[in-house]
This record gives structure tokens, C-alpha cells and sequence, in this order.
């Protein structure tokens, strides 16, 4: 590849947040110069329907006409969901699992899914397919939709179908399972020590089922020692290509989870992080807060791929698996009025007797 393709395909990799209700500069430089992926949006950024619609045209104005951005989200239900009314308000996902009926949890998801598309948002970071077996567990909990693998299952299917059917890409998180940890991969690294016959039959179990039907899969900042001791799972070769390729034969867009999360920042740095989780085999990185790290991460992929033919190569084959993601276009014109009708209010009655 030449310089230009180098930089363009190191970028393309990025999904970033940022601060505020525009691109900073650096930012918008690299999206003008089709070397980035797309944006990832925070409560710092979202304000009114017709504001945040202004930020999502701003990062397409940013972009320009020939590189659409993807522009994600987490928005799971619960406590994990960034945008508040009109959106349907979905309590935990462990409400659905309990309830137990897929056709309300995909119908739930269809409606936030057209909610989304309208907004021009056609990414979601849900559904989690961690099996919550630890009670001790500080980050996942009710997040899962349950402690027994079938029913995560079932409802993370159903969720990411309903989804599908609005036209937003769903994000199966965090593999190869984070829902046995005692600590919060946002602070620290945790360690999951269980053998391989105890995660092939729990942990992996969700993530088998979804390969051929989650169009995208987050991975985890936590060691297994079963598959590659000492290593976190978005670091991991043996993880990444080795399970998830090749043992289990996903063939999606391999995500990272955010690379600025102390589990990985405070041992590798961003920047050695972002080249470590290339080499591994994800394909998109997040890199969720800050702009210089953004910078730094790009500049390490761009100086490893000018002196390793092997990780050019394995980064242009992830620029491209990212580039053939489908975008949606910008916010309609009639925003407001979409996200009202798509249907919250009912299902957040048809909800409230299980969450009550």
C-alpha cells in the first residue's frame, strides 16, 4: 500500500468518541481525509432530538460526500442506555430474560432499532451475551439477560434480530464472556481462570450461537487463562483468530471495546494497544474519550503497517471488513415525529407488569 492508503486504512479502523457537540479539528481532519471509521455518541454529546440530530449531520459534514461515517451508540436498556425520552425507556435486560417471551424482547428492539435509524444512528453496542453467573460480578449483572446460557441465548438472538428488522446493526458484547468476573474492565483487568470445558459449555456458548446471526461482536479486556494466560481477550491472537474465527467461525466485524479503559491502557498504552488488537484480529477499534489518544492510536497503526508488509495487509483486510458495514443515512427531516410513532409507548406498557 502506499502512504496515502496507509493512513487512509489506519483511520478507517477508528470508531471515536469526542468531547462536546462537534468533531475537534484533528478529528474532522482525519474524517475529511477518509481515514476514519465513525463515531461512538455519549450523553456529553446528546442534548434535544434536534440537537443531537445537528451533531450526527455535523460528523456527516465532517466526513463529506464520498466516506458515509458509521455513528454508534450504547443503548442497551436499563442502566447502560445514553438517550432518554422520546426514545422507549427498556428496563434491564435481565426484565426480558425473566419475562421470558422473545417476541416482545425482538419486538422491543425493533421499535428502539427504527428509533435509532431515524436519529441516523445504525449502530448499537447491545445485546450483551455475557451469562451473569457471578452475583459478585460489578459491571454486568442485570446487563445479561440472564444466568443460564439458553436464555441469554434466545432473548440476545431475539434482540439482535429486532434490530436487524429496523435496519441497525447489533453488537454481540463481550466476548468471550465477561459475566464471571469480579472486577470492572473499565478500572482494572480481570481474569476469568475457568477451564475450557466450563467456558465451551457457559461463557462461549452465547457467542456460538450468534456467528451466523450478530452482525458485529465486541471483545472483552479480560484474561482467560484456559485460552491464553497473561493476555486479555481484544490482545489476544489465540482469542481473537484462534476461537472466534477460527474455532467458532465468526465471520462479522470484530470490534474492540474501548481501548482508553484502564485494563488495557494502563498496561499497553492506546497506542500499542490499538497495533496489539489489529495484529489479534479485531477489525474496528474504539477509542472512546479522548482526541490525542485517537491521534496516537492512528500514527502507531500507521508506523507499523509502513515497516510490516504482514500488518499492512491485516490492516487493509480489517479497513475493508469495516468499510462493507452498512451506514443509514442522516436524521430525517421529521426526526421527532418517527421516533414518537415508532412505538415506545407501547411497549414500555406491555413492559411495565414484569418491571413493576
Amino acid at each position: 500500500m502506499t502512504n496515502d492508503a496507509i493512513r487512509r486504512a489506519a483511520g478507517r479502523v477508528l470508531i471515536v468518541g469526542f468531547p462536546g457537540r462537534a468533531l475537534p479539528a484533528p478529528i474532522a481532519a482525519l474524517a475529511a481525509e477518509g481515514a476514519l471509521g465513525g463515531v461512538i455518541l455519549f450523553k456529553r454529546n446528546l442534548g434535544t432530538i434536534e440537537e443531537i440530530a445537528a451533531v450526527i449531520d455535523g460528523v456527516h459534514d465532517a466526513f463529506g460526500a464520498g466516506h458515509a461515517p458509521l455513528v454508534s451508540i450504547d443503548q442497551e436498556g436499563g442502566r447502560v442506555a445514553r438517550l432518554g425520552a422520546p426514545f422507549v425507556k427498556l428496563p434491564p435486560m435481565r426484565v426480558l430474560g425473566t419475562r421470558d417471551d422473545e417476541a416482545l424482547t425482538r419486538r422491543a428492539a425493533r421499535v428502539l432499532g427504527t428509533q435509532l435509524r431515524a436519529l441516523g444512528i445504525g449502530v448499537d453496542f447491545a445485546p450483551v451475551l455475557d451469562v451473569d453467573t457471578n452475583p459478585a460480578n460489578p459491571v454486568i449483572g442485570d446487563r445479561s439477560f440472564g444466568r443460564d446460557p439458553d436464555v441469554v441465548i434466545r432473548h440476545a438472538l431475539a434482540f439482535a434480530e429486532g434490530l436487524g428488522d429496523a435496519g441497525v446493526l447489533a453488537c454481540g458484547k463481550h466476548f468471550p464472556g465477561h459475566g464471571d468476573t469480579d472486577l470492572d474492565s473499565h478500572l482494572a483487568l480481570p481474569r476469568i481462570a475457568h477451564d475450557r470445558a466450563r467456558l465451551d459449555r457457559v461463557e462461549l456458548a452465547p457467542f456460538r450461537a450468534a456467528r451466523a446471526k450478530v452482525p458485529t461482536i465486541m471483545t472483552a479486556h479480560v484474561v482467560f487463562d484456559a485460552i491464553d494466560p497473561g493476555v486479555p481477550a481484544t490482545l489476544s491472537r489465540a482469542v481473537i483468530e484462534g476461537v472466534l474465527r477460527g474455532e467458532l467461525g465468526y465471520d462479522g466485524v470484530i470490534i474492540s471495546d474501548d481501548l482508553e479503559m484502564k485494563a488495557v491502557a494502563d498496561r499497553w498504552g492506546v497506542a500499542d494497544s490499538a497495533v496489539r488488537a489489529i495484529d489479534a484480529g479485531c477489525d474496528a477499534l474504539l477509542v472512546c474519550a479522548t482526541p490525542e489518544r485517537v491521534i496516537e492510536a492512528h500514527a502507531a497503526l500507521v508506523a507499523r503497517a509502513e515497516h510490516d508488509d504482514a500488518f499492512a495487509a491485516r490492516l487493509e483486510a480489517a479497513a475493508r471488513r469495516v468499510d462493507a458495514l452498512p451506514r443509514v443515512p442522516r436524521p430525517a427531516p421529521d426526526v421527532l415525529a418517527r421516533i414518537e410513532a415508532a412505538g415506545g409507548a407501547e411497549i414500555e406498557r406491555a413492559l411495565t407488569p414484569a418491571s413493576s
